[in-house]
């Protein structure tokens, strides 16, 4: 379950939200309680969201940057499908690898995403893209001048910070989907303590390991 509520139709008064409540579940259902979108993902993104309609409206509104976007959409995409991947996003990581492949991007590229750096699949533009990514991402923007000097050698600036945007606002919503947990990133955390066997003993770890 998602960690905020999902909006029923019922309650839903924005025309805007349920334009897509009808183009992407079907006017006869209502995706907070009959889930599955016509994409096949679960759809918590939209009815979770619809309990803004402010943020709501902004959000899908930023999805139309696509239409005026110049950059070369296979190399927007591995840079929104490696964000996806290092902010540990399932959802976004699986949507965009299908995206990927619809728009005819070599299996051997988007399987190579998660370890790229020592993959012989990308040329040099394809792995500035996947450096200047992760510095994004993991680096919060500190990005080398190596790797900046190779995304001006070839694209023009405006497709730079068209990148740019598109892989930051993935960022977002990849981080978005892990706190309130939408869609594939509904999961339990990975990471707890492992509990003892009922007959170790409780002793100081530290201790025995310096041989103290």
């Amino acid at each position: 379950m998602p960690r905020l509520r999902e909006i029923p139709r019922a309650e839903v008064t924005d025309e805007r939200i349920l334009f897509f409540y009808d183009r992407l579940f079907g006017p006869d259902r209502d995706p907070a309680v009959d889930h599955g979108t016509v994409h096949g993902t679960p759809g918590d993104w939209w009815t979770v969201f619809a309990g803004s309609p402010n943020v709501f409206r902004h959000a899908v509104a930023g999805f139309k940057v696509y239409r005026g976007v110049k950059l070369d959409p296979l190399l927007r995409e591995l840079g929104q499908g490696r964000a996806g991947y290092a902010r540990g996003s399932q959802f976004v990581y699986s949507q965009h690898c299908k995206q990927m492949r619809s728009l005819g991007m070599a299996e051997e590229k988007i399987e190579a995403l998660p370890h790229w750096q020592i993959s012989d699949a990308f040329n040099e533009l394809e792995r500035a893209v996947l450096a200047y990514t992760d510095a994004l991402v993991y680096d919060g923007g500190r990005v080398p001048d190596a790797v900046f000097d190779v995304l001006k050698r070839t694209l023009p600036d405006e497709q730079i910070l068209e990148l740019t945007y598109v892989t930051t606002l993935y960022d977002m919503h990849a981080t978005m989907s892990r706190a309130l947990r939408l869609e594939y990133d509904d999961r339990p955390e990975p990471i707890e303590e492992v509990k003892l066997p009922d007959d170790a003993q409780v002793r100081d770890l530290s201790a025995d390991l310096s041989g103290e």
